[in-house]
């Protein structure tokens, strides 16, 4: 059959993402790779450049997810399938493009752990994200801000190019959106040629801009495990990192008595970035006890691959039982990157542009050498059947196919070319830019209601609710997110000031680290307009700004200022401000002050997790620790406990000597 690409809908269980949390993210990344100056010194010097380079210094401009719960329900998901005769691949665009599943015809075998539900758990850098299949990482160390997010998405044709000649071109799915953390934007192009068991990808990711920037990539691709699950990659070497933050070189396969190559026989969850020598061909294959699974390979940009394991260790477990349902098969992570780990970011210079290919496929290999106990063997017959089933040349042609079709502009009528829409944002860059960016268009209809103020800015030279006898924005409603680039902020540096203008460009200052200018920004604005929104911003800065102070009790003061102002807001908007000022409350010795603010909360709130935690601490900040402990006896369930967060662990020690009970037990790392 020739390829072809069709719309259809996806059923599951869904726990809906729920709505931006409005407050914007002034607090430093909590993403848990990261490793102290000592332990870098120790690096090579390449790996410890970059692992040093442009660290990220907050999830700004996005904005955090932090509104769903565990609630799930059946509902219908937009899907795109790409089809040959073949392979059938199922792609989630309101998702970040996610492959939800890559089915091979011939066997019947579903290449890839395809998560039966859609569960948001605390894992990308903004909040939601949920587990299986490919997921395309770009940003900065750890999950990609896009994760739940809906990308642009268009039929092009594709090369007239295939393993077994003649192939028809046929379609290809063009992925595409503006990743706001860098301000970069890319593609992602699956393509199937006629005949192929292999899904080729060409990604390309560009820097547009007149300086250089950070860039960072990595597929993540959800795999099958059981006790015979067996990861091979052509190395000997790997980077170890677990969560007790240290990057070690260990030998491949086996170290400290358990051999690594098989996912569960490691005990707390863990990353293995393999060392592959450069001259190697790249690709890392997940291969079941009968010798069959998933096989990935590049061409050598992509340079990097990755295991993680979450282990057979109880808080492992119970992480895999929280984004799924229970009693279904548990999965690992094969991953592919541009460095050799996920620590490191590597500069894109002005107007340049990272292109590369990536190709998905079965792969069988004799299971007696696969699982012997030569691992030279089982890795040079593995990389065999490789180069059998796809020569290295054929993926170096198919990329070279491929790259003049990067630049092919989709139609945007007709014929339903145009399949999925994704943010506005990319079009206001491209506004404020003036960039021409062939075959990615932006164009200006995908502009929204967030991006307007910004457009009216860009044109007018200001925010038309601070215009003379506007009605300022800046009440208990939303001011909408703010734009932090440093050609963002000398937009704002120049606009007269107003309490909008100033509640930004204080977001934006502080983003930067000019912490004391944010401050005075923030005053500015709720001299003119009191808000909670920039009492908020203040309150932040006395808690937390450790350079400029902290101050406690006017942090406290603060919120409480902010949570008077902010009762009329909608329940989702009220319940973060309340989430914040808890525990500043707390820290400030106000107990009685953070009882009250968890009164404020609408009854749907109060029996959240998050906030039975907070109910727990309050009571013990009372000294009423059986109270406290009551409530953990009743149960809860934190929807949005962060990945590595021990919260759960240090309340209930603070509690009880007893052992943590196993509903709790999220711990990654050993005592």
């Amino acid at each position: 059959m020739p390829t072809t690409l069709r719309r259809t809908t996806l059923t599951l269980p869904v726990a809906p993402v729920g709505p931006e949390n409005p407050l914007p993210p002034l607090a430093p990344l909590d993403e848990m790779h990261t490793i102290d100056e000592h332990e870098r010194a120790a690096l090579p010097p390449d790996m410890a450049r970059q692992v040093g380079y442009a660290p990220l210094r907050s999830v700004l401009p996005t904005r955090i997810l932090d509104g769903y719960t565990r609630e799930r329900a059946s509902a219908s998901l937009d899907a795109l399938v790409l089809e040959n005769d073949r392979l059938r691949v199922t792609v989630l665009p309101g998702l970040g493009g996610r492959v939800h599943s890559l089915h091979h015809k011939p066997t019947g075998r579903e290449l890839l752990y395809t998560n039966p539900v859609l569960q948001p758990a605390d894992f990308a850098l903004n909040g939601a994200w949920f587990s299986g299949g490919i997921e395309w990482n770009i940003g900065a160390t750890g999950h990609t801000t896009l994760s739940v997010a809906p990308v642009h998405a268009a039929r092009v044709p594709a090369p007239n190019w295939g393993p077994h000649p003649p192939a028809a071109g046929g379609d290809m799915l063009r992925l595409w959106e503006w990743e706001r953390l860098r301000d970069t934007p890319f593609q992602v192009d699956l393509w199937l040629p006629e005949g192929s068991d292999f899904l080729y990808v060409g990604a390309r990711i560009r820097n547009p801009h007149d300086h250089t920037v950070p860039v960072y990539w990595w597929s993540n691709i959800a795999v099958p495990e059981d006790e015979r699950t067996r990861v091979l990659v052509p190395a000997d070497e790997t980077w170890y990192f677990a969560y007790e933050r240290r990057l070690r070189r260990i030998p491949v396969p086996e170290w400290d008595g358990v051999d690594r190559s098989y996912a569960l026989r490691s005990e707390f969850p863990a990353d293995y970035f393999y060392e592959i020598p450069r001259e190697e061909r790249k690709w890392i294959a997940s291969l079941d006890e009968q010798g069959t699974g998933l096989v990935q390979t590049s061409t050598d940009l992509l340079r990097g691959r990755k295991l993680f394991v979450w282990g057979h260790g109880p808080g492992g477990r119970r992480w895999q039982q929280w984004l799924t349902e229970p009693g279904t098969g548990g999965y690992a992570e094969i991953q592919a990157g541009l460095a050799r780990t996920q620590l490191e970011h590597i500069p894109l210079e002005a107007g340049r542009e990272f292109a590369w290919l990536e190709a998905y496929g079965p792969l069988a290999v004799d299971p007696a050498t696969l699982h012997g106990d030569d691992w030279a063997a089982a890795r040079r017959h593995t990389a065999a059947r490789l180069e059998e089933t796809l020569p290295r040349a054929d993926v170096d042609a198919a990329f070279a196919a491929w790259l003049p079709h990067a630049d092919t502009e989709p139609e945007t009528e007709g014929d339903g070319r145009w399949l999925a829409t994704g943010s506005g944002w990319g079009a206001l860059e491209v506004a404020r830019g003036g960039h021409k960016l062939t075959g990615t268009p932006f164009p200006r209809e995908t502009m929204g209601e967030q991006q307007r103020p910004w457009i009216e800015l860009l044109t007018k030279g200001r925010f038309l609710d601070d215009a003379a006898g506007a009605q300022p924005a800046l009440t208990a409603s939303d001011p909408g997110p703010s734009l932090v680039s440093d050609a963002w902020r000398n937009q704002l540096e120049c606009a007269p000031s107003g309490p909008v203008t100033d509640y930004h460009l204080g977001v934006a200052q502080w983003h930067a680290g000019d912490r004391a200018q944010a401050v005075r920004s923030w005053e500015r604005s709720a001299a003119a307009a009191p808000t909670p929104w920039s009492l908020r911003c203040l309150g932040h800065a006395d808690a937390y700004d450790t350079a400029g102070g902290v101050h406690p009790e006017r942090a406290a003061d603060r919120y409480l200022a902010a949570l008077d102002l902010a009762t009329a807001a909608p329940a989702p908007t009220l319940a973060a401000f309340v989430r914040e000022a808890v525990p500043v409350l707390l820290a400030a010795g106000r107990a009685s002050a953070a009882a009250d603010a968890l009164e404020l909360l609408p009854p749907g709130f109060r029996l959240r997790g998050r906030f039975q935690l907070l109910h727990a601490q309050v009571l013990l900040a009372n000294g009423e620790k059986e109270a406290a402990r009551a409530v953990f006896d009743e149960g809860f369930d934190v929807d949005d406990l962060r990945e590595g967060d021990e919260v759960l662990g240090e309340t209930w020690a603070a509690l009880t000597t007893e052992p943590l009970p196993a509903r709790y037990d999220f711990r990654m790392r050993p005592a």
